[in-house]
């Protein structure tokens, strides 16, 4: 949501969103509603809803901090697909010895959309 014209000569600002930060497959993510994030592969099939339970922090009008993480706080979100990111190419070259190597990876990744964060 952004200002514009009026809105803004009259000094309002748009409204802040929750955002949450989670942990799970060891990264963390920030989120709001809404969001879709690819997160590290999870099981479920699309259209199952799956519960964050470690979550960090969660911003908006009172911002709470966990310490590590926040008592009864979830980040509920739905599957929406499986996938595999873009090819990294992993090139090995060791000089003066004849030697090289060409490897591929493809990391998998399960696409989620935040549906509510909830303190």
């Amino acid at each position: 949501m952004t200002c514009t014209g009026a809105a803004r000569q009259l000094g309002f600002r748009p409204l802040p969103m929750a955002h949450a930060i989670f942990k799970t497959g060891g990264k963390q993510y920030r989120a709001a509603e809404g969001d879709r994030v690819r997160v590290a592969s999870l099981e479920g099939e699309p259209g199952n809803t799956i519960t964050f339970g470690d979550v960090l922090a969660i911003d908006g009008d009172a911002p709470k901090f966990g310490k590590p993480t926040l008592a009864g706080a979830k980040v509920e979100a739905e599957i929406v697909r499986h996938g595999l990111d873009e090819k990294l190419v992993v090139y090995k070259f060791r000089r003066r010895k004849r030697s090289q190597t060409k490897n591929g990876h493809r990391q998998a990744f399960t696409e989620v959309k935040i549906t509510r964060i909830s303190a």
